[in-house]
């Protein structure tokens, strides 16, 4: 791929096709990071990049996203407790994402009315519409997307580029590493990462089992590490019997998403993650490490 022609083709695409103000909603993972630069270097002031922080985001993530796009006049939108109820009672993993699609656009339509827009831009890339197209899954932003949208047109730049290529973009617009070459995030977030219904507990609990796997195994250079809440077993914690939450965690390295293959991670390492996680947050009694690549699994959980 020429990156530098994408670059301009992308910038001229967006200028073609919006001709009054849009939103985009700005996640600050690399895509829709990406997405928001080349909209902000078409548009201008005539771009407004919304973030909605669901609670279903990571460790500290909110505040870096805000402290690393204020130059673009982030929106922020707290919207925790919206997520909450929309999802509360739902256990099926397919119902979640469309659950979470269908309140994420909800809000960016009101935040479009507040500035007069009817266009939304989105990142969605090659991988997201292949897997939504082939019944793969539900990605939010293509097919969780709720059959009435109020928006005339959404604008999907990146709609024919890999995650690989996406980087390469990424780093020729000059945007920092953490950005460029940060791990795969899931648009629904961790509620992907709760089996069965999701509750400000359980986030509370994989929140800070995926902040740990990131850290301890930074090292290797996963290309998705993670960890997700699957139910509850009996384990034993300072002599006492407990039933406490199980942590399977997920190290995967992949070319672009499609396939997947389990990382053979260090036995010292994998005990040490276990370690932390049973030593550190005292509703969790176990910890499981997942072998299955992509097929017959997925990377995330649900």
């Amino acid at each position: 791929m020429n990156v530098e022609r994408f670059i301009e083709d992308a910038i001229a695409e967006i200028k073609r096709n919006i001709q009054g103000r849009a939103i985009i909603g700005l996640s600050g993972g690399v895509d829709s990071s990406v997405c928001a630069v080349l909209a902000h270097r078409a548009l201008g002031e005539r771009l407004v990049s919304v973030y909605v922080d669901s609670g279903l985001m990571r460790q500290s993530e909110s505040e870096r996203i805000e402290e690393l796009f204020k130059d673009l006049g982030l929106v922020r939108v707290n919207a925790q407790e919206r997520f909450l109820e929309a999802l509360r009672g739902i256990t099926d993993p397919e119902e979640k994402r469309m659950v979470v699609g269908e309140t994420f656009i909800r809000i960016f339509e009101e935040e479009a009315g507040r500035i007069g827009s009817d266009c939304l831009i989105q990142g969605t890339i090659y991988p997201d519409r292949i897997e939504s197209d082939g019944g793969i899954k539900a990605h939010h932003n293509v097919g969780g997307l709720p059959s009435r949208v109020e928006f005339k047109s959404i604008v999907e730049p990146l709609r024919d580029l890999y995650k690989e290529d996406v980087r390469q973009v990424a780093r020729a617009l000059g945007l920092p590493a953490e950005i460029s070459e940060r791990m795969p995030f899931p648009g629904p977030g961790l509620a992907v990462r709760v089996a069965g219904e999701v509750t400000s507990d359980k986030l509370d609990v994989v929140r800070r089992a995926n902040a740990i796997v990131e850290e301890e195994l930074k090292e290797f250079n996963p290309w998705q590490a993670l960890a997700a809440l699957l139910g509850k077993a009996t384990g034993v914690k300072e002599g006492d019997r407990i039933y406490g939450y199980v942590i399977a965690v997920r190290a995967v390295s992949s070319q672009d998403a499609m396939t997947a293959e389990a990382m053979e991670l260090p036995w010292k390492a994998l005990r040490r993650i276990s370690s932390r996680i049973t030593g550190e947050i005292p509703a969790v009694c176990r910890v499981v490490y997942d072998l299955t690549p992509k097929p017959p699994g997925t990377i995330e959980f649900e």
